[in-house]
């Protein structure tokens, strides 16, 4: 699966790749063949606005804070210390996945076929030359509320989560490239109605890193802001508690257009449960958990942010 990108890579190939949350579903189509598949992306793009109506009947905080409640026990045992807990949730949209591409506000944009789409703020990692980077988004506040960003900022919790999932980016790096530093903390960005910090972390790859893309990936997946930490034990974690599959959500979609690589984490995602033409729409969506975590915010942001 990820010497299929190593081989593209190597020459010279333009690609996008999609590759699920537990990276082990990959697919790689060579950008001039997207149109015939069905999958479009867009990046950087601005929106064009539509009017619309979205709804959605999420799960009762009873059922969030029972999750929850167990992310805590698995915290205060030590197994975890930051856990990026999602659910899925029922919506009601008078637009289709095509429609809902075209007029959502992001950076990054992808619909595949007819069976899901994500607009997503946050990047994976970029390679341009051969300079690495990534940019691990954690903490999120309503932009309408007063001092929004003095809060989010001087939040003991925000920061140590965003602390902690640094870290994490900043060791899952050196696992692929040299020099690793950080060179921004908690930039300030706004995606929809939220406000969220993000940070830069960058590093050095060797020369021929084309031809080892597939390979730096799949070391780097999955990916750290949407999983936790220590990651192969908080995986096993979110297996047992949340209760549903993500599949493709919390994955990365990337392309490559021949000389350097851009990717991002498939959050904000929104998917077709069936393929039949009036299949039942979902959105998955969620946050991360460490011990100061306060269960009705986190229950009160998961919701936040379904948004189109």
């Amino acid at each position: 699966m990820f010497a299929k990108l190593n081989a593209l890579g190597a020459e010279g190939k333009p690609f996008l790749c999609i590759i699920d949350y537990k990276a082990t579903k990959v697919i790689a189509t060579p950008l001039d063949e997207l149109k015939k598949h069905d999958i479009e992306f867009d990046l950087f793009s601005k929106n064009r606005p539509h009017s619309h109506k979205l709804s959605h009947k999420a799960e009762s905080f009873e059922t969030y804070k029972a999750k929850f409640d167990l992310t805590q026990e698995e915290i205060k045992k030590g197994n975890s210390y930051l856990l990026n807990l999602t659910t899925s949730t029922p919506i009601e949209c008078d637009l289709d996945l095509r429609q809902i591409f075209d007029v959502a506000n992001a950076p990054y944009k992808l619909r595949y076929k007819d069976e899901f789409v994500c607009f997503s703020p946050e990047s994976f990692i970029t390679i341009e030359d051969n300079t690495i980077s990534t940019f691990p988004m954690k903490g999120t506040i309503k932009a309408s509320l007063e001092n929004a960003k003095e809060l989010l900022l001087n939040d003991p919790k925000e920061l140590a989560e965003h602390t902690m999932v640094v870290d994490l980016l900043r060791n899952d790096l050196s696992m692929v490239a040299s020099g690793v530093r950080v060179e921004a903390f908690r930039s300030i960005s706004k995606a929809g109605d939220l406000l969220q910090t993000s940070s830069h972390i960058s590093g050095t790859l060797e020369l021929e890193w084309r031809s080892n893309i597939g390979s730096i990936l799949q070391k780097l997946l999955p990916a750290g802001s949407i999983s936790g930490t220590p990651k192969r034990k908080t995986l096993g974690i979110i297996d047992r508690i949340e209760g549903y599959d993500r599949g493709f959500y919390s994955g990365i979609f990337g392309v490559f257009d021949g000389k350097s690589f851009q990717s991002a984490v498939m959050i904000r995602f929104i998917e077709k449960v069936d393929n039949k033409t009036d299949g039942r729409l979902v959105y998955k969506s969620g946050g991360g958990i460490t011990l100061d975590s306060d269960a009705f915010s986190e229950y009160n942001e998961m919701m936040d942010k379904i948004y189109i």
